[in-house]
């Protein structure tokens, strides 16, 4: 590591607490998180195997740039100095992903010792910091000789995730006190199979409902598979529950947005819940698949151990209208997930989205903190009782250093601004909100856009990977320090 990597940056001057600033239950979560395949790089190291992001990222035109995630932050060798950096930034806790391949390199049979044993010492070095490890058993890099077999596709995989899911609690179990199964199927089945702009890049609506389905049993298989190594640990599910607005009150858009937030949010939820899927959903997606792929007891597995919390990621909301396909004109599919020529909605053909206003993130996708709180609200109104946390929430913004060798950001430090009001409404509106998690705590890799997308509140420089703290690190300090929002 050269010492450029290294060199300390100016910090902004240290402001008081917050006077008449809004307070945060105690005990209040303040963490950030990451995904391994875009921070820890390493790809050869010590084992890992072969993931689709690898596959993926190395076919021509696929990623921004020809990206790819061979070395994204080099989180692997310098997660020591990671580390001390959020015990600097004060964080409470850290949300990381366990990488499939690097613990069973094929996806299943033999685990390999020196990947589980990184993960071992990451979630050492955390609480000798005083910060809690949450885990996260998946965040979308199955090893590539599953999906050769199938992927998402084939049952198979649930039970090997199981499997796998059980090899990492048995090592970590005594130490981690927070589990989640999946991070966002929903991207998993269908960006991944029915829109291709995530690996594996596959475009069959079918095979994304199947994909769902898989996920879901994978997900009851594995939080019964972890619970005898946990002890009492929390234990959940991450999704990102879309936030979906009609385009005006006619009755038609009003059903254009049903029919999104089946396949968007009931196809996940429904199973967690109910132990049952939609009657909608079915019936909207009958010309696309027939379900069989369901088989009894599969349902009741999906909600076999219930969850203890459910993870909540949010980025903006999406509004959608019905579309005239007589109108001579293609629907827009510009539903923040990129661009496409496939859609990730099946069952939702007569359905388009709808710009909606700014301001806008580097992504494209519209600032707008009130589908934070709507989505709040929802998961508090569909699962009573049940705890929450907002396990991802943050902004890309186009970041540079500055002559003074920081990175101002303000744009950012609003957006976080904006939506730790939001946040701050559930709660006193009853909404039983845990924690907040910011995406992302480094600048890394993000999937199909390369390294042209900086969401981190820390700046890697990629060529040295120095960090660099921005601004909007300095203000989340000063929020976790004073575990309040400071007033407007």
């Amino acid at each position: 590591m050269t010492a450029e990597a290294v060199r300390p940056t100016p910090e902004p001057a240290p402001e008081p607490a917050p006077a008449g600033g809004r307070g945060f239950p105690a005990g209040f979560r303040w963490g950030a998180a990451t995904a391994a395949y875009q921070v820890e790089g390493a790809v050869d190291a010590d084992g890992r195997g072969p993931s689709i992001w690898d596959t993926f990222s190395a076919l021509p035109g696929k990623v921004a740039g020809g990206d790819t995630g061979a070395v994204a932050a080099d989180h692997y060798a310098r997660y020591r100095d990671d580390v001390a950096l959020m015990g600097r930034l004060g964080l409470t806790d850290y949300r990381f992903s366990v990488a499939w391949p690097r613990v069973v390199p094929d996806g299943s049979g033999v685990v390999n010792a020196k990947g589980l044993d990184f993960y071992s010492r990451l979630v050492d070095a955390l609480l000798d910091a005083g910060i809690a490890p949450v885990a996260t058993l998946y965040h979308w890099d199955l090893p590539q000789r599953l999906e050769d077999a199938g992927g998402w596709g084939a049952r198979d995989t649930a039970y090997r995730f199981a499997d796998y899911a059980a090899a990492v609690a048995r090592k970590l179990g005594d130490r981690v006190g927070t589990w989640t199964t999946l991070n966002e199927p929903w991207c998993t089945a269908f960006l991944g199979y029915g829109s291709g702009v995530h690996a594996p890049g596959r475009t069959d609506g079918a095979t994304a409902l199947r994909a769902a389905h898989h996920l879901n049993l994978a997900h009851g298989l594995a939080m019964g598979a972890i619970a005898p190594h946990v002890g009492g640990a929390e234990r959940g599910v991450t999704l990102n529950v879309h936030a979906v607005r009609p385009g005006s009150s006619d009755p038609a858009d009003v059903d254009a947005a049903r029919r999104v937030d089946a396949v968007g949010n009931r196809v996940f939820l429904g199973p967690l819940l109910a132990g049952e899927y939609p009657a909608d959903l079915l019936e909207d997606t009958a010309a696309v698949t027939d379900w069989s792929f369901v088989r009894d007891g599969d349902l009741d597995a999906a909600r076999s151990s219930p969850v203890t919390m459910l993870g909540v990621n949010y980025y903006n909301p999406v509004a959608v209208r019905a579309f005239d396909p007589t109108s001579g004109r293609a629907p827009s599919l510009a539903d923040g997930h990129g661009p496409r020529a496939a859609s990730p909605w099946p069952g939702c053909e007569g359905v388009e989205f709808v710009p909606l206003p700014g301001p806008y993130t580097a992504m494209g996708w519209p600032v707008d903190e009130s589908g934070l709180y709507d989505v709040l609200a929802r998961v508090a109104r569909d699962a009573p009782g049940l705890p929450v946390m907002v396990t991802e929430n943050g902004a890309a913004f186009d970041d540079e250093v500055s002559a003074d060798r920081r990175v101002h950001d303000p744009l950012r430090v609003d957006y976080l601004r904006r939506h730790l009001e939001a946040v701050h409404r559930a709660i006193a509106d009853g909404v039983d909100v845990r924690g907040y998690f910011v995406w992302s705590l480094l600048d890394n890799f993000e999937w199909a856009y390369g390294y042209r997308k900086r969401f981190g509140i820390v700046h890697v420089d990629y060529a040295t990977q120095r960090r660099t703290p921005k601004d909007s690190a300095y203000f989340y300090r000063r929020v976790i320090e004073a575990n309040a929002l400071p007033a407007a």
